[in-house]
């Protein structure tokens, strides 16, 4: 199902953060603590200027939200927070 694409990108990063291979996001989250966090949240910048960037000129809007969603995803899943805290986060907003 389409919508187990999140928990299947995230079941990644956290492999990749807990064993290292030569990919991007398991580099970034090699770096020492502070580094690391520091180029994640530098890129989830640069990817939500991107978006409001994107969305002004109608043009891969969709594309860059992905980007940005994923950063995010890293940063969760860098700093060790459970999946599930985050769909039940968003479970509490929908009611």
């Amino acid at each position: 199902m389409k919508d187990e694409i999140i928990r299947e990108v995230y079941q990644v990063l956290e492999d990749r953060r807990d064993h290292t291979i030569d990919s991007y996001t398991s580099r970034i989250m090699q770096d020492d603590d502070k580094k690391a966090e520091d180029k994640i949240l530098e890129k989830i910048g640069e990817e939500a200027a991107e978006v409001i960037i994107a969305s002004k000129n109608d043009e891969n809007l969709v594309s860059e939200s992905a980007d940005l969603i994923f950063h995010t995803l890293l940063l969760l899943a860098y700093k060790g927070v459970d999946l599930d805290e985050l769909f039940t986060e968003f479970e509490r907003r929908r009611h």
